[in-house]
């Protein structure tokens, strides 16, 4: 590195936390039930920039937006397909999240499924996404009056009904289990917090981890074998592009075990981001009623008691603004890793080697100043569209950069959207007074212990 402290000769070392020991080093001070959340409080001590390390571990943590600028150059870093992820590819392989940069399968997987991720095949989604939604107003209709409703476990059970209706034609029976998950989602979900378990405690529960991933993937080929027998050549979900588009370069089709990965990887990530995405939205109306009158109002005169159509949630424009808001303050998914392709240097004061990589902070990079006052508060007015131009794009990353960014991130926010606006006009959905925000983590943030009350509106 020479050469670059020639170039850049105020480099400044990278700060870590108070308090570091010989022998276990930051893991006094750290948070293993919520780890990230203790690296944000770690950068509103430390600044923008810190390291942390524990035996056998370490990494940098960025959460400034002059630094992730830098970071989000393609010509320099690249997705870093390691900690976290790399964990959890015995489970999804080289799907389109866990893939390596340089896998074949990413690229040929990207072409064949970026038109299932189109305006037009949204359309073709959004009635079973609406079904979905039936499913679940029909449900709280009929419990409302038993009680508290857990309202992540609702907004998981509606996010697997929808993905699991539109993207593959299986069906959870998620509002019909009574209480009782499908055997592939509980183990998705422990296979989930396995993954951000540190190496340790991984080697330690790897035997229940293996078990797990036995599970999904039965479930999975079944889907797959039961589409295959059936004789239905239809390409109008994800599973038959999948199983029936070509490649436009290569005239290849996906490999059956790569089809298997692509859809966990499309049932693991798009479960947690439309979950979160609608828990943490409620929350947020229902702390705060002018907004929520404002999205109701909206609702009532662009669709009032029809059907909310294909083309009706994309006007609805207050709720989409919710929508962003809730995603810059609590982005489902809590960081995303770049690693350096060549020796270089960030924010002009610090080095990065070739190979070294950072973790880039949603929760910091959501909360940097250049957002302007209290940005801790739930303000949709941030969105509003002559901020949105006025406002430099790399603030903004709930879905991840590049070339890697989440292909499904508009399945997502039309699902979400679509659920919210049901929702929000069938019923009032109030959290308690004395309920104070904690947020779990496993694999995504969520509202943890979010019991509230469901009351139907005439």
């Amino acid at each position: 590195m020479a050469h670059l402290k020639e170039q850049w000769p105020g480099l400044d070392a990278i700060p870590h936390p108070a308090g570091r020991r010989p022998d276990t080093l930051d893991m006094e001070n750290s948070d293993f039930v919520r780890p990230m959340q203790r690296m944000f409080q770690w950068s509103r001590e430390l600044g923008p920039i810190f390291e942390t390390q524990a035996p056998g571990f370490g990494m940098v943590v960025v959460t400034g937006a002059d630094l992730a600028r830098d970071l989000f150059d393609d010509t320099r870093f690249e997705k870093y397909t390691g900690f976290g992820i790399e964990a959890f590819r015995p489970v999804t392989g080289d799907g389109l999240f866990t893939a390596y940069n340089d896998e074949e399968n990413w690229a040929l997987a990207h072409r064949i499924l970026l038109p299932a991720f189109s305006r037009e095949a949204l359309m073709r989604y959004h009635p079973k996404m609406a079904g979905s939604v039936g499913r679940l107003v029909d449900h709280w209709t009929k419990t409302a009056g038993d009680g508290p409703v857990d309202l992540g476990e609702s907004s998981v059970s509606l996010a697997l009904d929808m993905i699991g209706q539109a993207g593959f034609g299986f069906d959870f029976g998620s509002f019909e289990g009574g209480g009782k998950n499908h055997p592939y989602v509980s183990s998705m979900v422990n296979a989930l917090a396995y993954s951000v378990l540190p190496p340790q405690l991984q080697q330690e529960r790897e035997a229940e981890f293996r078990s797990w991933v036995t599970t999904m993937n039965g479930t999975v080929d079944d889907v797959i074998d039961t589409r295959r027998r059936s004789g239905t050549s239809t390409d109008t979900d994800l599973l038959g592009m999948m199983m029936h588009a070509r490649d436009e370069v290569t005239g290849k089709r996906l490999p059956d075990e790569n089809m298997r990965y692509q859809v966990t990887t499309f049932m693991v990530a798009g479960y947690g981001t439309t979950a979160s995405l609608i828990t943490f939205c409620l929350y947020f109306l229902s702390r705060n009623p002018g907004v929520l009158s404002a999205v109701r109002a909206e609702i009532e005169q662009t669709v009032g008691d029809a059907e909310i159509d294909f083309e009706s949630v994309y006007r609805l424009r207050a709720l989409r603004r919710a929508v962003d808001e809730t995603l810059r303050l609590w982005s489902p998914t809590p960081a995303f890793l770049r690693v350096a392709k060549e020796d270089t240097v960030i924010g002009g004061r610090y080095e990065v080697r070739r190979g070294g990589w950072a973790a880039l902070l949603t929760s910091g990079l959501h909360r940097d100043p250049a957002w302007g006052e209290d940005v801790d508060a739930f303000d949709p007015d941030r969105f509003l569209p002559e901020r949105v131009r006025a406002r430099e794009p790399h603030l903004y990353k709930p879905f991840g950069t590049g070339p890697r960014a989440c292909i499904g991130r508009q399945f997502a926010l039309h699902a979400a959207t679509l659920a919210l606006a049901e929702t929000v006009r069938s019923f009032d959905v109030e959290v308690p007074q004395d309920y104070t925000l904690s947020v779990a983590e496993g694999g995504f943030f969520m509202p943890e212990n979010l019991e509230v009350s469901v009351r139907r509106r005439t």
